[in-house]
């Protein structure tokens, strides 16, 4: 697996890459990441909507689209199964990592799928070539194989409450794992989940949105006191992924991800089990 590559080695491979760009900024932002990425982009770049290339069908925000969509979409792009791909974005969710989850439950070779490590911000700071130019695209045929053990169900969220048989770690800030704080989407309760521990997904980087040192990262899930096999939680299932390629780096093991997250299992209902 190489879940990370440097703004040097992307430079030096631009011509032997796919190269996607999936920026996501929350509501509160007012920020357009398409427009952002119209403006300014890697050179040779695809713009990956999160929202709009996740499960239509879903009343809940990114969820995994469905494996017919996922082939679609990466016909659309030109994408096959033996490209290597570097994903990167300009998001303060490190929204990249994302799109780096959703190739790996896909089936694609998880050493052909890499983040750039301090994305767009670091490329730019370091006054490496931008474009506004946009890719001519030339259909594939991409077929993917999903890998269905990596992301988890509600079901299997509740019954590990019970059982405990794996950790549970949640990717948002402390006040909103103690619920110390209203939630940033209507019609969620606060708090967490039941077992659940907390690692903040930014205290794994640094100030330039660079991983930190697997050293550092290693301390981080130590001082979690993690006894079993590691799962990953969220606000809707982005910065999950973000924890997911921090211990990724530190044992090599591809993610498992509770997909709903918390905008799933903090719905406030009614009596009749509906959401309100």
């Amino acid at each position: 697996m190489r879940p990370l590559v440097e703004t040097d080695w992307l430079l030096k491979n631009l011509d032997r890459v796919k190269i996607f760009d999936s920026s996501l900024h929350l509501p509160n932002a007012n920020r357009n990441a398409e427009n952002e990425f119209n403006e300014k982009h890697i050179p040779g770049s695809i713009f990956f909507d999160i929202d709009r290339y996740s499960d239509k069908n879903n009343p809940l925000p990114h969820m995994m689209t469905k494996i017919e969509e996922w082939n679609n979409i990466m016909s659309d792009f030109g994408i096959t199964k033996k490209d290597h791909i570097v994903i990167y974005d300009n998001s303060e969710l490190y929204s990249s990592c994302r799109l780096w989850f959703s190739f790996l439950y896909f089936g694609h070779d998880p050493d052909l799928v890499s983040v750039l490590n301090g994305g767009l911000k670091k490329w730019v700071n370091e006054g490496k070539v931008t474009t506004s130019q946009t890719k001519l695209l030339e259909r594939s045929i991409y077929q993917a194989r999903e890998i269905k053990e990596l992301i988890l169900s509600r079901k299997e969220i509740d019954k590990n409450i019970i059982e405990k048989k794996f950790d549970l770690i949640d990717a948002r800030n402390k006040d909103r794992f103690d619920g110390n704080v209203k939630e940033p989407r209507k019609g969620l309760r606060s708090g967490s989940i039941p077992n659940s521990k907390n690692l903040y997904f930014k205290d794994c980087l640094n100030d330039d949105n660079t991983f930190k040192k697997t050293s550092e990262l290693k301390k981080l899930f130590q001082n979690l006191d993690i006894s079993k096999n590691m799962a990953f939680t969220c606000g809707s299932g982005v910065t999950a992924c973000v924890l997911g390629l921090a211990n990724s780096l530190i044992n090599d093991k591809t993610p498992v991800i509770y997909d709903e997250s918390w905008s799933g299992y903090g719905m406030i209902k009614n009596e009749n089990g509906k959401k309100i």
